[in-house]
């Protein structure tokens, strides 16, 4: 039986169903998680001046610079390889996006001994389906529930989990939406073909129903290990 920790990246454009995704994933093969887009949210709560910037640029639709994700990635690895003795692996949610984030990943993952089992899981859906499904979609803020809304169930205010007022975040505006698929063909496109050119990369059609991508991806993880 192999040991070694597996360790998930999952990529894909906004909206491609990675939240969903590792939800299922988690639970199925008890992975710790790590979510770049989460750790933001909670270190701008924090009103210092580092605070300050990330609420001003991921307000406006921006991109973090990437010594900011790093340090918050590293300091979740050393909180998990202190405190978890019975430690299967961990999920990465959405990082890494620039390419020199790849790099610093890969460095990281050695440095901390999870580099023998890395899979790197790309949920691929075009453009107009990323708009549609942002567009559509509102979130819990206590629960980080995603709630996909169609034309006819608008109304619905509250998180069907946990009953909190349901939001819609600052920056899933339509051009703020444009903003990042841009910046993500340009910038995590690099990233993805960097993973593509060796050998690292599972591309999955993320245009199917939720329980086929979910099939699709334990496919994969399964026929990749044998």
């Amino acid at each position: 039986m192999n040991k070694d920790p597996l360790i998930l990246i999952l990529l894909g454009k906004s909206g491609a169903g990675k939240g969903t995704q590792l939800n299922l994933l988690r639970e199925r093969l008890d992975l710790e998680f790590i979510g770049t887009g989460n750790l933001l949210r909670e270190r701008k709560k924090i009103k210092d001046f580092t605070g300050k910037k990330i609420a001003e640029v991921i307000d406006n639709g921006g991109i973090i610079v990437t010594p900011i994700p790093f340090k918050l990635w590293m300091d979740s690895f050393e909180e998990i390889k202190n405190n978890k003795e019975n430690f299967n692996g961990l999920i990465i949610d959405g990082s890494p996006r620039k390419i020199k984030e790849a790099w610093l990943l890969e460095e990281a993952l050695e440095w901390y001994e999870w580099d023998k089992r890395v899979k790197v899981i790309l949920i691929d859906i075009s453009e107009e389906e990323a708009i549609a499904r942002i567009t559509r979609r509102k979130i819990c803020p206590g629960c980080s529930h995603i709630v996909m809304f169609s034309k006819d169930d608008t109304d619905i205010e509250n998180c069907p989990q946990c009953g909190s007022k349901l939001i819609k975040r600052p920056e899933d505006t339509v051009e703020g939406i444009k903003k990042r698929l841009a910046w993500f063909e340009e910038e995590v496109g690099q990233t993805i073909k960097y993973y593509e050119e060796n050998n690292m990369l599972i591309r999955i059609n993320g245009e199917q129903s939720v329980e086929d991508v979910y099939s699709d991806i334990i496919k994969a993880i399964e026929d990749d290990n044998n």
